[in-house]
Parts: C-alpha cells; sequence; structure tokens
C-alpha cells in the first residue's frame, strides 16, 4: 500500500458536540452511492460519499464519521486498501461492510478488518431491509429529536445550504402522480437537515425575497432537470402573500420560469391564514404562467372571502382536517364544504396529511381530486424523487 495516502497528524475527534450522527459511505458504483446516501439520510445521518480508496484519508482529516459503510465488490483490492487506510489513520469508530454473504471477498474483508483491530460491525447482507438498517443502527441515533436550532438565513443562502425537497401529489383513483410540492430545507453541515421552522424569515423579514427568488429559480431548474429525463411534472411551491404583492413580482416571474414547450405553469401555494386578512388583486399571473393554490384550510373556510382576484386552481384541505377523517363524522363533513366551496370556484382539490389507507379510502370516497401525504411518500431530495417518478404508484399495507 502506498505510505504517502497515510496521514501523518491525528485529528482532534468530535469537537463540537454533534446532533446527527455522520456516515462515510465507500462504493465504486454510482447508483450505490446515491441510494445508501438517501437512505442513511431518511435515518437522520450526515452522508458523504467516496468512490476511491484514496478519497478516505483527507476526509477523515476534516471531520471523522461515526460511522463507515464499505460496499464489497468483486474488487477485492480497493476494499482491502480502504480498510488498511482506515487502520493506519487509527479510525476508532464503527466499520459495516455491506455486500452479498456467499461473496467470498466478503468473508475476506471481514477477517481483515477484525485482523487490524477496526471496530467492525456484522456483514450487512444485500439486498436488505430498511428496518433492519434501523435496527442494527439503532445505538448511533438519538433516542429523541433534536430541539430546533435556530440557522442563520443569511449564512444558509451565502454557503449554498438550500435545497428544494419534494412531496408527490396522487390522483386517489388513477393511483398516479400528477405533480409535487416544493418544501425548503437547509442541509447543514454539522446538524444535517434542518425544517424551515428554524430558518424561515418572518414578515417583513429583507430576506424574505431573497429567499422567495431561490426558491423560484430552484424550482425553474429542477423542473427542467425533470424535463431533460423526460419527467416533466407540474411543481408548487409556498410563497407568502406579501411576495405576490410586490411590484415587480410578475415581471421577474416571466424572466424565471422556463420557456419550454412542455412548461404548462407553476404553482403557488399561499396559507389561508394569510388569506383571512384579505386577498390582493395581482393583475398578470396567469399570463406569467403562475396559478394559485390555497393551502391549509380548515375551519376558518368562511372567512375565505375574495379568491376571485386570484387566479385560484386548487384548494388544499389541512392535515388537521383529513387525519383520521375515516373515522371522524365531523372531520368529513368539514371536508365535504370545502369540496362544495371549490366546485362552485372552478379548483380542484386536495386532501393534505393522507398517511393510512382508511384515510385514502374516505378522501376518495369524498370526491379528493388529489391526495398528499406519508402514505405515499414523504418530502425527499430531487434524485429520489425523480427514482419515485420512474416507479409506478403502490399503496403501503
Amino acid at each position: 500500500m502506498d505510505e504517502s495516502r497515510i496521514p501523518m497528524r491525528r485529528r482532534a475527534g468530535f469537537g463540537r458536540r454533534r446532533v446527527a450522527p455522520r456516515v462515510g459511505i465507500f462504493a465504486r458504483k454510482p447508483y450505490a452511492r446515491i441510494f445508501l446516501t438517501a437512505t442513511f439520510e431518511d435515518l437522520g445521518f450526515i452522508a458523504e460519499s467516496w468512490s476511491g480508496a484514496n478519497e478516505i484519508p483527507s476526509a477523515l482529516d476534516v471531520v471523522e464519521p461515526d460511522l463507515i459503510v464499505i460496499v464489497v465488490s468483486d474488487d477485492r483490492t480497493d476494499v482491502e486498501d480502504a480498510l488498511e487506510l482506515l487502520a493506519a489513520a487509527r479510525f476508532r469508530h464503527r466499520v459495516m461492510l455491506m455486500g452479498s454473504a456467499i461473496m467470498p471477498a466478503a468473508a475476506r474483508a471481514q477477517e481483515l478488518g477484525a485482523q487490524l483491530g477496526l471496530a467492525m460491525l456484522p456483514l450487512l447482507g444485500t439486498p436488505f431491509r430498511h428496518a433492519e438498517l434501523k435496527e442494527r443502527l439503532a445505538d448511533l441515533l438519538p433516542a429523541e429529536a433534536p430541539p430546533p436550532l435556530p440557522v442563520d438565513l443569511a449564512e444558509a443562502l451565502g454557503n449554498d445550504w438550500l435545497e428544494l425537497w419534494y412531496q408527490p401529489k396522487i390522483d386517489p383513483q388513477a393511483l398516479t402522480m400528477c405533480g409535487a410540492e416544493a418544501l425548503v430545507r437547509v442541509r447543514h453541515p454539522t446538524w444535517g437537515i434542518v425544517p424551515p421552522a428554524c430558518f424561515l424569515p418572518q414578515k417583513g423579514d429583507p430576506h424574505l425575497r431573497v429567499l422567495s427568488d431561490f426558491v423560484v429559480l430552484r424550482a425553474a431548474a429542477d423542473w427542467r432537470q425533470l424535463a431533460v429525463d423526460c419527467m416533466p411534472i407540474e411543481l408548487a411551491i409556498n410563497l407568502p402573500v406579501a411576495v405576490l404583492a410586490d411590484p415587480d413580482f410578475v415581471a421577474r416571474m416571466r424572466l424565471q420560469l422556463p420557456r419550454h414547450p412542455a412548461f404548462n405553469r407553476l404553482i403557488l401555494e399561499v396559507d389561508s391564514g394569510e388569506l383571512i386578512e384579505g386577498v390582493p388583486e395581482i393583475r398578470g399571473l396567469g399570463d406569467a404562467g403562475v396559478a394559485v393554490s390555497v393551502d391549509n384550510i380548515g375551519a376558518e373556510y368562511s372567512s375565505l372571502t375574495g379568491l376571485e382576484r386570484l387566479p385560484v386552481v386548487e384548494l388544499k384541505v389541512a392535515r388537521t382536517v383529513v387525519n383520521g377523517c375515516a373515522q371522524d363524522r365531523l372531520k368529513r363533513a368539514l371536508c365535504g364544504t370545502i369540496l362544495d366551496i371549490a366546485r362552485r370556484v372552478g379548483a380542484r382539490t386536495v386532501a393534505e396529511g393522507v398517511e393510512t389507507r382508511a384515510d385514502l379510502i374516505a378522501v376518495r370516497e369524498l370526491g379528493f381530486d388529489l391526495v398528499q401525504g406519508f402514505l405515499f411518500g414523504k418530502p425527499m431530495e430531487l434524485r429520489k424523487f425523480a427514482r419515485t417518478l420512474r416507479r409506478p404508484v403502490t399503496v403501503p399495507r
């Protein structure tokens, strides 16, 4: 082995307290790195991946992971090099090999890791079940969710930490994907994936417009990427009413949205609570390729007046109303009332927060046009969402 690849200094270790565990993934095949990165991020890890053993020393010298996963392939030399580099760097955390249990190279690599003094976990056979992986790594995951940690939005924007994640919208009758809602996330280098509650600016914050422009431009770029892969799909983004009322908003949208024959429109979701204070009249939205969805509609539906001032094409019933509606007559009645309003204004309807088969059956019988919820998928980053688009929609049991 090339001795020049061995780091000469000892790392300081954990340093600041971590909120999320870290995993380093070594796999030769790109699809394996992409799949495993998404899998570990779903478990709450901060993940990075390497395609060559020579990348490991410099990565360890920056931040030492709590776990390293090595995918065993037919190239035994690469795996052995990786294990020897870990031993030379005195890697003190756990190492897990992943591969077919009947592959001779896997058994030899497992034995080599033990001989080198590495903290080897049992080989994880492939294919594996998500629940099996979660159970094996349970002690690496926090027993409780970490407390919400505020993230400086200016820092997140400046360091390119912001991402859009997508949650599918499903036709409950045909079980086909008809669109997706984009939700903004921060990928923090220390805390992992951070939800919007930790960084969204308050009304009047000067960063609100910058964040809104980011969301529009990133959604447009993501749509173009999906279109290149022959998967154009209707996307929705969340924006505050104050941004829509900006005098030059329509002009900016004309410049930012895709000019593509397959692009129909971008849906702007606005919270129903903001519209109760009054519905602004914004001219030219439809001509700019923009339509409006009223989100999070609940018992206060009667206060929503003046919707004709906006090109409203969609009403979304709040999760608090939809969740459990299969067993709750009052919730079903409220859903029915909002459906009647949608028919009068000529808008389609979306049931948010569908998490059980019983609720799916209930909203399908009520006549909702689309459903959205954890039953069909949590918000996911673009690459995982694109893979989901290629698969048929199924209803988990």
